[in-house]
């Protein structure tokens, strides 16, 4: 733990327990429970191995392959973002206006499936909860997701974490540069997690950031250059009463209702916080026609 310490980790001891467990095979809270327990020879010699990758910054959910999120297991690696908690605010207001409107009237018969739209998807986290969720309350026959991503590498990789949870029926997976060209018909619900840290500011993050793709951190000049990119594409994409919402940076809340009332006059735009109050999900509403 010291070593990690001195190298910098900003979570010494639940980075070495994590792999700790991972080396012996159990879970972190057996790690807790039993430390007198001793280690095998093999397991030890895996876990100084995994220290050492560590130290050098490397994140630890790349080391273990996967990243807990919104209760859910996904793969992850140098492909795309780490999944990051705060973001599981995005997935629980996402939810909310998806069962909403699907529960708002009845649904006859033949009725399309409601499109929804994970705009730079990553490893898909915000796209499969959704899938996931909306399967365990049976509605996923009433939704068609879209994830797209401008990286075939990290589409890619949210193809296998939605094949993993079984949810890649109800999702279409589309490499594109925010939205497709063409949007053969508009969603009611976009959802985006894009980048939004300042250029400036990507040097000076935790080393382990410097292992992730900067095509998934680097925001631009002001860190917005792609929030307001998606904004200028909605009026084309996003169905009348239709609902976008993106994730934004804590200290953001007053440049982005700027920017959505530059970019889309008339526009509702409200800022949702997170667990820790900070503003985090900005939501805007395309009016009724």
């Amino acid at each position: 733990m010291a070593r990690l310490r001195e190298a910098g980790s900003e979570s010494p001891r639940l980075d070495a327990e994590l792999l700790l467990a991972r080396a012996v095979g159990v879970g972190r809270t057996a790690i807790i429970a039993h430390p007198e327990v001793p280690v095998g020879s093999d397991a030890a010699r895996a876990y100084e191995g995994d220290i050492a990758r560590r130290a050098t910054g490397e994140p630890v959910a790349y080391i273990r392959g996967f990243k807990e999120f919104y209760g859910l297991a996904f793969a992850t690696d140098a492909r795309a973002l780490i999944p990051r908690p705060e973001t599981e605010v995005l997935v629980e207001l996402a939810l909310e206006e998806i069962q909403g409107r699907l529960t708002a009237a009845p649904r006859p018969r033949g009725t399309p499936p409601l499109r929804i739209a994970d705009v730079g998807t990553g490893a898909g986290t915000i796209a499969v909860s959704l899938a996931v969720s909306l399967r365990r309350r049976s509605a996923d026959r009433d939704v068609e997701i879209f994830a797209t991503d401008l990286s075939e590498d990290a589409l890619q990789l949210a193809k296998e974490n939605a094949v993993g949870h079984g949810v890649a029926d109800v999702m279409r997976f589309v490499a594109a540069d925010l939205l497709p060209p063409v949007v053969s018909a508009p969603f009611e619900v976009i959802v985006a997690n894009l980048p939004y840290v300042r250029a400036d500011v990507v040097p000076t993050l935790p080393v382990a950031a410097s292992f992730e793709p900067r095509l998934a951190l680097d925001g631009g000049a002001g860190g917005l250059d792609l929030i307001g990119a998606l904004f200028a594409r909605l009026p084309g994409a996003l169905a009348p009463g239709g609902v976008a919402m993106l994730e934004i940076g804590f200290d953001q809340a007053e440049e982005v209702r700027a920017l959505a009332a530059s970019v889309l006059p008339g526009w509702p735009c409200r800022i949702e916080p997170d667990l820790a109050d900070h503003p985090r999900v900005a939501v805007v509403q395309r009016p009724p026609d």
